[in-house]
């Protein structure tokens, strides 16, 4: 198709792994448009961490630089918007940004991460990603030491009290029913000191994110100096379901070892696809993905 709104791939989600997807491409000479909104699901998080050579970066320091490397490629092209609807034709897929504006791809690449679903607990949103977080790798040595509540249920919550016991000695499951956990569970909790509190939190009191005390239903308080929160997520975008691509039991989009989904074309990389949510993994499965859909173009072409 000779039309300047065609691309041999179009990327829909322009951060870590959807840039690092770009560039694999870029370097391969493939003519390449990146749809970004501009909100990745970080941009609140001050520091990212456990990725080598930028570790305690600004998040949005390590996207800028990416993009600035990335556009460097002349057959990048960058679109800031939101991608709105899929469609595939015979050979290729259209896509209609909010913008009404169209373009054209004979691959896709669906890089749009995935969005926290917040209980409805005052304050909670404010602190994400700052002293409310979800992962031990991304944040537990910033908050080693610190008196840590886990707001979580049954084996997630037992889970993330064993990884976060080796940061800190004084943890507290926060859980709506404690029935959940077995004997051996409850036991294993009991010989760590692990407190278990089985009451509704109502309220996260903080100063500009970063907490002191959560406030329960029945109106008592604690002091609290960091809380790892297991919260459920849907995915950021609905055109990868809408085409026909399967999810998984987890809510991620499925996909093969070479990041390749259930629909014939599309791939996808990053957090829509993985439960290992960090930067270093993003950035690995974009660059995996890239390569795999730069082969797939050359199997069709040579």
């Amino acid at each position: 198709m000779k039309n300047k709104n065609a691309f041999d791939v179009i990327i829909i989600g322009g951060s870590y792994a959807g840039l690092s997807a770009a560039m694999a491409l870029g370097r391969s000479l493939r003519k390449v448009l990146i749809i970004d909104s501009g909100l990745p699901c970080n941009r609140q998080t001050p520091h990212s961490h456990n990725f080598i050579t930028l570790d305690g970066e600004k998040p949005a320091n390590i996207t800028a630089k990416a993009k600035e490397q990335v556009l460097q490629y002349n057959t990048i092209s960058f679109y800031e918007g939101i991608a709105v609807k899929g469609e595939k034709k015979d050979s290729y897929f259209s896509v209609l940004t909010h913008n009404s504006d169209v373009f054209y791809a004979k691959k896709l690449i669906f890089a749009t991460g995935i969005k926290d679903v917040f209980p409805d607990i005052k304050g909670f949103s404010d602190c994400w990603g700052i002293s409310v977080v979800h992962c031990p790798y991304c944040h537990g040595y910033e908050v080693r030491g610190k008196k840590t509540a886990i707001l979580a249920q049954g084996e997630r919550a037992f889970h993330l009290a064993s990884l976060v016991n080796n940061l800190t000695q004084d943890i507290t499951l926060i859980t709506s029913d404690r029935h959940l956990f077995t004997k051996e569970q409850l036991q294993k909790l009991e010989n760590h000191t692990i407190r278990i509190i089985d009451k509704e939190i109502i309220e996260v009191i903080h100063v500009k994110g970063y907490l002191s005390q959560l406030v329960f239903i029945d109106g008592s308080r604690e002091d609290f100096e960091a809380v790892y929160a297991a919260i459920p997520f849907q995915q950021n975008c609905t055109i990868p379901v809408e085409l026909g691509c399967e999810i998984t039991e987890m809510g991620h989009l499925k996909v093969d070892g070479f990041q390749k989904t259930t629909v014939s074309g599309i791939y996808t990389c990053g957090d829509t696809s993985s439960m290992m949510r960090s930067v270093a993994t993003a950035v690995a499965s974009g660059n995996i993905c890239g390569a795999m859909v730069n082969m797939e173009l050359i199997n069709e072409e040579f």
